[in-house]
Formats: C-alpha cells, sequence, structure tokens
C-alpha cells in the first residue's frame, strides 16, 4: 500500500504536503555526509545502536533487505518522477537506481530468494500519469487503485512480467523463502489476502473475514504470516468499508496485527490496541514481531514501532521520536534493522530511510 499515505496519519503536515509541493532534490547516489544519530539525551532507544540515514530528503519508505542481506529495494519520488517508483541501494545508500518503468505509481517492492528476480505493484498499464489522489471529502481514506497489478522483472528492472490480471486492486506483494508470493487484492469483492507461485500461477486465498485484511509477511521458515487486518462485524462500520470500497477507498484508521498458517489455517490476533497498527514483520527468531502503532498517542499522529510475541506478551515500545516511524525489517541474520522516519527532516514532512545495529 502506497507509502504516504500512511505517513499522512502519523504527521498532519505530510499529509497536506501530498497535495502541494515538495522541494525538488537530486536522485540520491551518495550516502549523507555523516551518520544521523537521536540527539535525545535520555537515549530511551536502547535497541538501536549506530543509526544511520541512507536517504537525504523526499519521500522514502517500505526499504525490504534482499534475502541475502546485501541491499535494499525501496519505494521513493525524486526529482523529475512524480509519484511513487521503486529503487534499489547499497546498506549505506549509495548507488540508488531506479528498477521500475517510472510511469504510473508503484508500490512494495521485494527481492525472490534466489536475488535474480524483484516483484513490485504498478499502475503503469492503466496510464503513464500518476493516479489521482482522493480528497477530504469523505474524511481520511486511502486510495485502492484498481489499475493496481502485479508484476516480476530482473533486479535492475529488465525483463517486465505481469503476473496478475484481474479486475481490481493487486499489490502488497513479498515472497517467502521458498518463492511463493503473498498479496493483498480485492478481487473477490473485499480486501483479502492471498499466495501464488512466483510465475502468478496456483493463486490461493488465504483469508475470509470481512474488512481490510492486507500488509502480508512470510515467517522466516515460511510456516506462518502476518499481517493487519480488522474483523468488521456486519452493522453500520462494515456498511461503510464495502460502500468506499465500492469507490476504491477505504479508511485505514482503526487496524489490529495478527498470525495465521501459510495456508490460511488457523488465525489469531495478536494485538488488542486500538488504533492503527500496521506494518508487521518478523524478527529472525520466527517468535516476535515488529510493528508500527499509534495506539499510545491520543491525538493519533505519533507513530513508533514495538515489538511484541506472536502470541500477543512482551510488547516493548522500541522507538521514542516524536513523529512517525514505520515499515521495519530485521536483516536476515538479526544484526540490523531498517526502517523509515520522519525524523531528522531536512524539509518538514519529509521521510527517510534508515538503518541501525539490533542490540539484542
Amino acid at each position: 500500500m502506497r507509502m504516504r499515505t500512511w505517513v499522512g496519519i502519523g504527521s498532519l503536515t505530510l499529509a497536506l504536503v501530498g497535495c502541494g509541493e515538495v522541494e525538488e532534490v537530486e536522485p540520491v547516489t551518495e550516502a549523507p555526509e555523516a551518520p544521523v544519530v537521536s540527539e535525545d539525551p535520555a537515549n530511551e532507544e536502547v535497541r538501536l545502536t549506530n543509526l544511520r540515514q541512507l536517504t537525504v530528503t523526499g519521500q522514502n519508505a517500505e526499504a525490504y533487505y534482499a534475502f541475502d542481506g546485501s541491499r535494499l529495494i525501496f519505494q521513493t519520488e525524486r526529482e523529475g518522477v512524480p509519484c511513487d517508483q521503486i529503487y534499489t541501494m547499497a546498506l549505506d545508500g549509495t548507488n540508488a537506481e531506479m528498477v521500475s518503468t517510472g510511469d504510473g505509481r508503484t508500490t512494495c517492492g521485494y527481492f525472490f530468494p534466489d536475488g535474480e528476480a524483484i516483484v513490485y505493484a504498478s499502475t503503469h498499464l492503466g496510464g503513464a500519469e500518476c493516479p489521482p489522489e482522493p480528497g477530504f471529502e469523505m474524511g481520511y481514506v486511502w486510495p485502492v487503485y484498481d489499475t493496481y497489478d502485479i508484476f516480476t522483472a530482473n533486479p535492475d528492472g529488465s525483463g517486465l512480467t505481469r503476473i496478475t490480471s484481474e479486475d481490481g486492486y493487486d499489490a502488497e506483494a513479498t515472497v517467502g523463502p521458498d518463492g511463493r508470493i503473498v498479496f493483498t487484492s480485492v478481487r473477490d469483492g473485499d480486501m483479502e489476502i492471498y499466495s501464488m507461485n512466483g510465475d502468478g500461477s496456483d493463486v490461493q486465498r488465504l483469508t475470509n473475514s470481512p474488512g481490510p485484511d492486507g500488509g502480508p509477511f512470510f515467517s522466516p521458515d515460511g510456516s506462518k504470516i502476518v499481517y493487519r487486518a480488522r474483523a468488521i462485524p456486519p452493522g453500520e462500520a462494515l456498511d461503510d468499508f464495502r460502500s468506499l470500497l465500492a469507490e476504491g477507498l477505504w479508511r485505514p484508521t482503526a487496524l489490529e496485527i495478527f498470525v495465521m498458517d501459510a495456508d490460511g489455517s488457523n488465525p489469531r490476533q495478536v494485538t488488542q490496541l486500538g488504533g492503527a497498527n500496521f506494518g508487521p514483520f518478523w524478527h529472525p527468531d520466527g517468535e516476535r514481531i515488529i510493528f508500527s502503532s499509534n495506539y499510545h498517542d491520543p491525538a493519533g499522529r505519533n507513530f513508533d514501532l514495538f515489538m511484541i510475541n506472536e502470541d500477543g506478551t512482551g510488547l516493548e515500545q522500541v522507538t521514542f521520536n516524536g513523529t512517525f516511524d514505520g515499515f521495519p525489517m530485521f536483516s536476515p541474520d538479526g544484526a540490523h534493522l531498517v526502517f523509515a522516519s520522519n525524523r531528522d527532516a531536512r524539509v518538514e514532512g519529509d521521510t527517510n530511510v534508515f538503518i541501525a545495529d539490533w542490540v539484542e
């Protein structure tokens, strides 16, 4: 799902920037001059050391490791590219290169296990222009573009192949250790999670609960899937969700973290925090989950990272920044954490990618 809309929940400034202009910047080819470190004297972020900023300015997020931990794939807006495109970069922020088409809007780039292919969603077949963003007439809503389809490509962007062709939104694809893809789709009239082979074959529906199931990630061993969802019972809230979805919209202000087995069986709710809890990812031990939440902020604008055991115990706050922290991912060996944040922004509302050493 589109990065900047999530950040808009955490930052009113950034939500407004979406309808205005952001300072144009040169594409990032070098890392920042010096590491960016927290200036908080309390140093509450005891899980993180050696914090470095990998992108300089603009809108950058959803940075995900290759399976061998050698590089990152992420989505960004930068000079000459009016809406999100997929880039790859080195772990120090250098060698940032576009690997999507440059047309339409993209989201959720991810590597295959062998490092020889990538997957992402794009609207470019629906037109080269950026698809229009919704206004605020219906309150805070997300677009669910029906022109999103999922594509695979070589790591440099060549060899582009479309692997979904159903009507409606297909996006949020990630890949398990065996190369199977899990993704979000509205092909059956609700927002549900599906899996498929890397070539788009053998599509299987995994969730069957009315409401916004999505944002799935396989566990390190591929046996489980973590995702964000909201189980909506019949009534006014479900009617509102369905009417918005029929218009290609949804309202992402109430979400919790769930886990299910890889075949969709045994779904169970992990968090019961209230607010918007999203962007979950597994610790390499396969037992803990890190995610972003605003449940602790009465205004709902400040998102921090939290970690929790799969059984819902042991909730721990990881970041203590006053803006937005989200889209966390551990390196395959668990030694590092990469995430997106509004912290230390050169331009108010910028979102950048950060990486830190993880203190176990």
